[in-house]
């Protein structure tokens, strides 16, 4: 006999539409923007974005009640689930811990808690995530408030309230204990990226004459590397390369692995980074993007995109790495990105900026402490990310375990 078996003891399951387990469901509105008075009041006001699986606290957007009186926002109290309709969101699941408005892409569930409490309802659409994605139409693919009351929802024992509760509240507590643990994780994995970042800065942030700082463009010498596609991609077999895009979304401060392979006859027509160069890409979607950094520590060379730059040198290539973290090198990178279309490194500029050369001893010191910090809250494979993905593939588990009910074709 399964768990979900025993602790449902026989009773049965009946499935009914969100809209006859809710008192009400509704969206809101937006207040007209270009009239100032009806922002930066007092009443919170949810957008989808920051609808993502989680107790909703606060909002970016204030309006004021000026705002809420011209508008279709209206108050929602406190523990509704808030499904989001529109565009990349689309499917999301929240629950407001406060009384707000939100936009019309919310749709706001005030459950009957009488037959549904709230957090079965919120942990149950969640594991729906995916059904949900796929109801929507149209180009931006959303869903509407119609298509949300007619979600349907296991009721276990519908025909006797009280039994029907605690066996919901059975299943909340155990999926809010691991809802709560990762909570925990994500804020613990926070606290110590703050820690990090001020290690770092402190670390890097040397006083007047203590060591030498010069510019990047002393220190070495910028190699471009050669274009390549996505039609030059293959599985195996091929020549390593970086992309620029995975710099930003794959690579830490440094690697000593490629993600990626291009067809070998390619080889004579790339140009490479080698062991201990740093890559550095040269466009991004931000500024921040544009600039940034990987140590390449492989034991043999790499080919690198056009957009990206290698950076061969003499110091510590994680020590240079770390350096173009640090908070006054994003500060003076930023004066060297073009603003166009694609924000674009100027190199002869970039190549201006300076860092500190401290002895080869004193970068490795250096480099051994930041690596147990980036270790810390960075690597999926150590440290609090993997324990919070863990955590999440745990939640996930048993959500999939305790919303097994038998639907209604099946029974």
């Amino acid at each position: 006999m399964s768990y979900l078996e025993k602790l449902l003891d026989g009773v049965e399951v009946e499935w009914l539409p969100l809209g006859e387990v809710s008192i009400k469901i509704s969206s809101g509105g937006t207040p007209t923007t270009g009239i100032a008075e009806y922002y930066g009041g007092s009443i919170p006001w949810l957008r989808t974005q920051e609808v993502d699986f989680g107790e909703i606290w606060d909002t970016g957007v204030k309006i004021t009640e000026a705002g809420l009186k011209n508008s279709s926002a209206k108050l929602i109290p406190e523990n509704c689930v808030i499904v989001a309709m529109y565009g990349a969101t689309v499917g999301k699941i929240g629950i407001n811990k406060i009384p707000m408005a939100t936009n019309q892409a919310c749709a706001n569930i005030q459950l009957d808690e009488n037959i549904a409490n709230y957090r079965y309802v919120f942990h149950f659409l969640s594991n729906q995530y995916e059904y949900i994605k796929s109801l929507g139409a149209g180009s931006q693919t959303n869903i509407n408030a119609g298509i949300v009351k007619k979600l349907q929802i296991p009721i276990p024992c519908p025909e006797n309230p009280k039994k029907s509760r605690q066996i919901q509240s059975k299943i909340v507590t155990i999926l809010d204990g691991f809802a709560e643990l990762t909570a925990e994780l994500t804020a613990e994995l926070t606290a110590r990226k703050k820690q990090y970042a001020y290690y770092r800065e402190q670390l890097l942030s040397f006083e007047d004459g203590e060591v030498e700082w010069k510019p990047l463009g002393e220190i070495g010498e910028f190699i471009r590397g050669k274009r390549f596609t996505k039609a030059d991609y293959v599985e195996d077999g091929g020549i390593k390369v970086i992309h620029y895009g995975e710099i930003y979304t794959q690579y830490g401060v440094s690697t000593s692995h490629a993600l990626s392979q291009v067809r070998a006859e390619m080889a004579e027509s790339l140009r490479y980074a080698e062991p201990g160069d740093v890559v550095v890409t040269d466009v991004g979607e931000t500024v921040e993007d544009v600039g940034k950094a990987v140590a390449w520590l492989g034991a043999e060379k790499v080919a690198i995109h056009d957009h990206c730059y290698a950076f061969r040198h003499a110091m510590n290539p994680k020590f240079v790495s770390y350096c173009m973290q640090t908070a006054s090198f994003i500060d003076e990178k930023a004066k060297y990105v073009a603003r166009t279309k694609v924000n674009t490194l100027l190199i002869k500029g970039f190549a201006k900026i300076q860092i500190p050369v401290p002895p080869l001893a004193e970068q490795a010191r250096i480099v051994a402490i930041l690596d147990k910090f980036d270790t810390l809250t960075n690597s999926i494979s150590e440290g609090l990310p993997r324990e919070i993905a863990l955590r999440q593939q745990q939640y996930a588990y048993y959500r999939d375990l305790l919303f097994s009910f038998p639907k209604p074709a099946e029974a």
